[in-house]
C-alpha cells in the first residue's frame, strides 16, 4: 500500500512538471542548460483558478486575507499568475468592484497607449514589431546615418529625424539600443521569446517606461523584472502597469550614480542584520574587505533572477510579495500619484491588520518602518547563514566567498528560503528591541 502511494506521489510531481512547462515551455536545444524546477502544483495548497474565483464577492470584491494564505502556503497556479500579481503589486484595490477595477483598467490602457503614441512620434519602430539594438543618435543628440544602422532603417528608425536638442529627448533615444540588446539577452531559453513580436513588446514597455520615468529611466537588470509581466499578461498596457508597480518597490535599486550603486542602502542594512543575528560571520567577511556586501548586488537588483529558475523565481517573487503585502498598497500608490496623503502602515487597525501578509504584519505590530528592511534583505542574510560554516572555514578572500554563494544558484528553495527569513527577520527585530530597551 504504501508503495503504491509513492507511486502516485511520483506520477502527481511528474504531472505538475509536465503542466507547468505547457506555460512556460522551454526551446529544445536550451533543455540541459536551464536550471532544475523545484516548484511543485499541490492540490490544496496552491492557489488554484477556482479558488481565486471564489474568493471574490458578486460585485467583485476580493478577500485578499483568504488569497494571502493561499500564496504563502504554495504560490499560486500560471493560469491566473498575472491577474493574481496585479492585486499583490497594488495594481487594484481589493475592495473594489469588478465595475470599478474595468474603468481603472480602461483609463490606464488609454493611457499608456497615449504615451506610446507619444514615444512613435520621436521614434516610429516603437509599436512596429521591431525593435533596435545599434544606437540612433550621437551623444550630443545627431542623428545617426541611416548606413550606420543597416537594415533596421527600413523599419523607420532613420526618420528619427531633425536635431533635437531636448535633452530628455536626446538622452531618452541613447538608451533605446541599450534596452534592445538587453532584452535579447533576456530569457532566452523560453520558447515566447523566439518571436520577434514578444520581444518587440518587452522593448516597448520598457522604452516607454524609459521615457516617462525622468528620473530613473532605465538601468540593465529592468529588463528582468519586466519580463514575467510580459510574459503573464496578455495586454501590453497592463502588462506596463504591472511592472511600473514592482518599480514603485524597486525603484531604488537602479538609483545610480558615479559615487554610489542603487542596492548601497540595502547592503548597509544586510550588514547590521548579519552584525545583529552573526557577528561572528559578519566580522569573518569584514576581515575579508567584504563588510560592504556587494557580493549580495546581483540578488537584490533583480530579486534573485539569477539564483532561481524562471518558474522558480516567480514563486519566490510571489511569496515575497505576499508576504509583504499591506491593503494600503494600494491607496498609498494613489495618493502619491495625485500629491495627497494616505493611511499609512502603522495607522492599520486589527482587522486590515489580518489582511497584511506575514512579514509586513510583524512589521507593523512592532512599529518597524524601514523601508530598506524588505524581506529580500533577510532572505539574503537566510543565505549567509545557511552558509555560515562554509564561509567561516573555507572563505579566505572575497573569490571565495562569492563561489560559496555562487553554489546556491538552482540549489534554493523558495519556500523555505522565504520561512528562513522570516524567522531571521523575527530575531533582528528581537535584538534591537533589547538594543534599543536595554535593561
Amino acid at each position: 500500500m504504501f508503495g503504491c502511494q509513492k507511486m502516485a506521489a511520483f506520477f502527481l510531481r511528474r504531472a505538475s512538471t509536465a503542466e507547468l512547462q505547457t506555460f512556460y515551455p522551454i526551446r529544445p536545444e536550451c533543455q540541459e542548460d536551464v536550471l532544475k524546477t523545484r516548484f511543485k502544483l499541490r492540490a490544496g495548497k496552491t492557489l488554484s483558478s477556482r479558488r481565486w474565483q471564489a474568493a471574490f464577492s458578486q460585485d467583485g470584491h476580493l478577500d485578499i486575507e483568504k488569497v494571502l494564505r493561499r500564496i504563502q502556503r504554495g504560490g499560486v497556479h500560471p493560469s491566473i499568475k498575472g491577474e493574481v500579481w496585479e492585486f499583490l503589486l497594488g495594481c487594484y484595490d481589493p475592495n473594489s468592484s469588478f465595475e470599478e477595477r474595468n474603468i481603472l483598467r480602461q483609463r490606464r490602457r488609454e493611457q499608456y497607449y497615449e504615451w506610446k503614441a507619444e514615444c512613435q512620434k520621436k521614434v516610429p519602430i516603437i509599436g512596429s514589431g521591431k525593435f533596435i539594438t545599434t544606437p540612433i543618435v550621437t551623444d550630443d543628440g545627431q542623428p545617426i546615418e541611416e548606413s550606420s544602422i543597416g537594415n533596421m532603417s527600413s523599419n523607420g528608425v532613420a526618420s528619427t529625424s531633425s536635431l533635437n536638442s531636448d535633452k530628455k529627448v536626446t538622452q531618452w533615444k541613447l538608451i533605446l539600443h541599450q534596452i534592445g540588446l538587453d532584452v535579447v539577452r533576456t530569457d532566452r531559453a523560453l520558447v515566447f521569446y523566439e518571436s520577434e513580436a514578444n520581444l518587440a513588446k518587452l522593448w516597448d514597455v520598457l522604452a516607454v517606461y524609459a521615457w516617462v520615468d525622468n528620473d530613473i529611466s532605465y538601468v540593465q537588470g529592468m529588463n528582468d523584472i519586466c519580463s514575467p509581466m510580459v510574459i503573464l499578461l496578455d495586454d501590453e498596457a497592463d502588462s506596463f502597469w504591472c511592472f511600473e508597480r514592482a518599480m514603485r518597490r524597486l525603484r531604488e535599486n537602479f538609483r545610480c550614480s558615479s559615487s554610489s550603486i542603487g542596492v548601497q542602502t540595502q547592503l548597509g542594512t544586510l550588514s547590521q542584520i548579519v552584525k545583529a543575528i552573526n557577528p561572528k560571520l559578519h566580522q569573518h567577511l569584514e576581515d575579508l574587505d567584504g563588510g560592504e556586501y556587494l557580493f549580495a548586488f546581483r540578488m537584490l537588483m533583480v530579486l534573485f533572477r539569477r539564483e532561481f529558475s524562471f518558474i522558480d523565481a516567480l514563486y519566490l517573487w510571489e511569496l515575497m510579495w505576499a508576504m509583504e503585502y499591506n491593503p494600503t498598497i494600494f491607496s498609498s500608490y494613489e495618493a502619491a500619484k495625485a500629491g495627497t496623503r494616505s493611511s499609512t502602515a502603522s495607522e492599520v487597525d486589527d482587522r486590515l491588520l489580518k489582511q497584511c501578509g506575514k512579514f509586513e504584519r510583524k512589521n507593523v505590530k512592532t512599529g518597524s518602518r524601514d523601508q530598506h528592511s524588505t524581506l529580500a534583505v533577510f532572505l539574503v542574510a537566510s543565505v549567509l547563514e545557511a552558509k555560515n560554516k562554509k564561509l567561516l572555514k573555507e572563505a579566505k578572500g572575497l573569490d571565495d566567498v562569492v563561489q560559496i554563494l555562487g553554489d546556491t544558484t538552482g540549489n534554493l528553495d523558495a519556500k523555505k528560503a522565504c520561512n528562513e527569513a522570516l524567522k531571521i527577520h523575527k530575531k533582528y527585530l528581537s535584538k534591537s528591541k533589547k538594543t534599543s530597551n536595554p535593561i
